[in-house]
């Protein structure tokens, strides 16, 4: 059984190895041009899809996807908690912007008493108010390091205006000495409004807020990558702790709060309805948009885990989305079917779950184009596709018309559709051989020129051929003028007996009508002879492994050949055997006895066709031959007077030579 697998495997790849020199030798110059450029273009896609609209906008879709489904469901989280205004606190301070500063000076006072880890301050003080002396104090006072919201007019253009920067630049320098230091909390969406990734770092700018919190923890130091979104385990359970701002501004209440304050990074900031809200990842989720105090606090967690997407080597994508062309247009060579199938879903299967794989083992895939490489797949293996099928469609152009030479359209049509019904081994089949000859070519050939030579000879094989395409035959060959064709293979119907007869008839005809013409300085054109067989044949494709010819082999084809010769010693023209004359359905038959042809051991009874003799006198003359075997003298004087009364008749003279010189078996052996 282990050997079955790399055959398995080399089957397939041969027959695309094949099909790729076959396109790139019959596509042409520019088909091939045209085909690169267009594979060059499914690599482009496959590569920058990003950065392409509307397929930037599924890699997103799906990057969020992928963000959703393997992020960590976690418990509340024990090192975080917020400190909050919300719509409450707006309503009992009668303050919605700015917020009430005179309670955030005093719970910052209350939390710097309760022994927090770090505090971060999530509101731009960027317009005065009366209690700003407060809040001053307030934070001169601060002995936990305390970090407090800073942006500025040249990156946050939307948010804060020059009189806005004019003000926040003097109350942080007032602040100048004290712990509480100024830092950036820009948050940096997308062209969708989504916050996937942490900010740039941008020259001007303090510090990112999560890592002003840990100033000595270096892990995601210069970090720029997809931000490590957790979802909280239990529904009712948020992920980070929060308590009002109410609470921890009065001294009663405080002091209670204590344990949920001591040693956490206390974050500080708005949850207000429509306000600093963002979309994250996690909307796929969740309906409610996330606040930007949120957003912060899920990048301080990462911080504190260290945990870090490591981008992929700057060459990898160009890598994979130039194996991922190639693999679309290699499998577009394929033949079809369940295999075929099951190769295209395996393939789709590890472009969607190579970005899974990846994202969970801590890899950045935020660039990685999925959505572009299913594009860019389908681009090649349409490409390849139309490649092959025009080059599909040149060769059924071309295999019509060369099929069309030697076949009846309706045969040649249906080998096209189902080739395995030309069977390329050998195989016994009966058929109707039909051989057709031109008396007395080869001598006439010598005594005009060649040109005329191939003139006449193609003119008349022209002419043959329609005749034998017109009733459905195939044609074997040509050996000089003759001509081999045979009715019931590749294809048998079951007319073909009736076809090849009134085929034989109609080449005599054919070559009477050809030699009735003037060529000027060619002597006079000979008869057209005729012989047709039905019997055993083998047919299939022979020959060597450069050339093979699709031919029939056996006793038959030498029968019919036989038949053709017999025409000179019986004044015919056409001559049937009784196996084919039997098998046509045609009425028109006069036999002219039984013969012994050259190379064959048993006698055949042959037949030619005489539609122009009353259908009495050709059934007389078969009634007066099967007298002989009761009576011979009898029959040779019935056929006698018969040839008394038609004197022009040669056929029915040398009959009747022959049964007069008959030896004992009744037959007379042919020359």
């Amino acid at each position: 059984m282990a050997a079955a697998a790399p055959s398995a495997i080399k089957r397939p790849l041969s027959v695309i190895g094949r099909n790729v020199r076959r396109l790139i030798a019959e596509l042409g110059p520019l088909r091939l041009l045209a085909t690169l450029a267009l594979l060059a273009l499914a690599v482009l896609v496959a590569r920058y899809s990003w950065h392409i609209v509307l397929l930037g906008d599924a890699e997103r879709a799906l990057f969020d996807l992928r963000t959703t489904y393997l992020a960590e469901r976690a418990d509340q989280d024990p090192r975080i908690i917020k400190v909050v205004y919300n719509d409450d606190t707006l309503i009992d301070t009668k303050k919605r912007s700015p917020l009430d500063r005179a309670i955030l000076a005093k719970a910052l006072s209350n939390i710097d008493a309760m022994g927090a880890k770090a505090i971060g301050i999530d509101i731009l003080i960027d317009q005065p108010q009366d209690e700003d002396p407060q809040l001053l104090a307030a934070l001169r006072a601060m002995k936990t390091p305390t970090h407090l919201a800073y942006a500025d007019a040249q990156t946050n253009s939307n948010n804060i205006q020059p009189r806005q920067q004019a003000f926040l630049d003097g109350f942080m320098a007032s602040l100048t000495g004290s712990a509480t230091k100024p830092t950036s909390i820009r948050v940096e969406v997308d062209f969708d409004n989504v916050v996937r990734s942490w900010p740039r770092i941008l020259p001007g700018l303090p510090p990112l807020l999560s890592r002003a919190l840990v100033p000595g923890d270096t892990r995601l130091q210069g970090y720029q990558g997809p931000i490590a979104y957790r979802a909280p385990k239990f529904d009712d359970r948020p992920l980070f702790a929060s308590l009002p701002i109410d609470l921890l501004a009065n001294p009663d209440l405080a002091a209670a709060l204590k344990p949920q304050i001591s040693g956490k990074y206390v974050l500080v900031g708005g949850d207000i309805i429509d306000v600093d809200e963002f979309e994250t990842p996690l909307r796929l989720m969740t309906s409610k948009p996330t606040i930007g105090l949120d957003v912060h606090a899920q990048m301080l967690a990462q911080l504190l885990d260290g945990k870090r997407f490591e981008p992929l080597p700057s060459l990898s994508n160009w890598v994979l989305a130039i194996a991922v062309v190639i693999a679309g247009g290699l499998t577009s060579l394929l033949t079809g079917g369940l295999g075929m199938a099951a190769l295209v879903l395996a393939q789709f299967a590890v472009f969607g779950g190579a970005a899974f794989v990846l994202q969970s083992r801590g890899i950045d895939t935020q660039t990685l184009p999925t959505f572009g490489w299913f594009v860019g797949w389908s681009m090649a293996f349409a490409t390849f596709g139309l490649a092959a099928r025009e080059v599909g469609s040149q060769q059924r152009r071309f295999a019509q018309s060369a099929l069309g030479k030697y076949l009846p359209r309706d045969i040649a049509q249906a080998i096209l559709d189902q080739p395995d019904r030309l069977a390329l081994h050998g195989e016994k089949r009966e058929i109707f051989v039909l051989f057709s000859d031109l008396e007395g070519f080869t001598a006439m050939s010598h005594q005009i020129e060649p040109e005329m030579v191939a003139t006449l000879l193609n003119a008349y094989l022209d002419k043959l051929c329609n005749v034998i395409l017109k009733y459905g035959g195939t044609i074997d060959k040509f050996v000089g003028d003759a001509t081999v064709s045979f009715w019931g293979a590749p294809i048998a119907r079951a007319d073909d007996g009736e076809r090849a007869a009134r085929a034989a008839y109609e080449l005599w005809q054919a070559g009477e009508e050809f030699r009735s013409q003037a060529f000027p300085g060619v002597p006079p054109i000979g008869k057209t002879r005729v012989g047709l067989h039905f019997g055993d044949a083998v047919i299939g494709n022979f020959g060597g492994e450069g050339r093979i010819q699709y031919t029939a082999l056996g006793d038959s084809m030498n029968t019919a050949s036989r038949l053709e010769s017999a025409n000179k010693q019986t004044n015919t023209c056409v001559l049937a055997s009784k196996e084919a004359v039997e098998r046509s359905g045609l009425d028109w038959w006069r036999p002219l006895g039984s013969v012994q042809l050259r190379g064959r051991a048993l006698p055949v009874d042959i037949f030619e066709p005489r539609p122009d003799i009353a259908a009495a006198e050709r059934h007389k003359l078969a009634a007066l031959i099967d007298l002989r075997a009761a009576n011979n003298a009898a029959s040779i004087t019935g056929i006698e007077a018969m040839v008394l009364v038609n004197p022009s008749d040669g056929a029915l003279e040398k009959l009747l030579y022959r049964l007069q010189n008959a030896d004992r078996g009744g037959f007379y052996v042919l020359d």
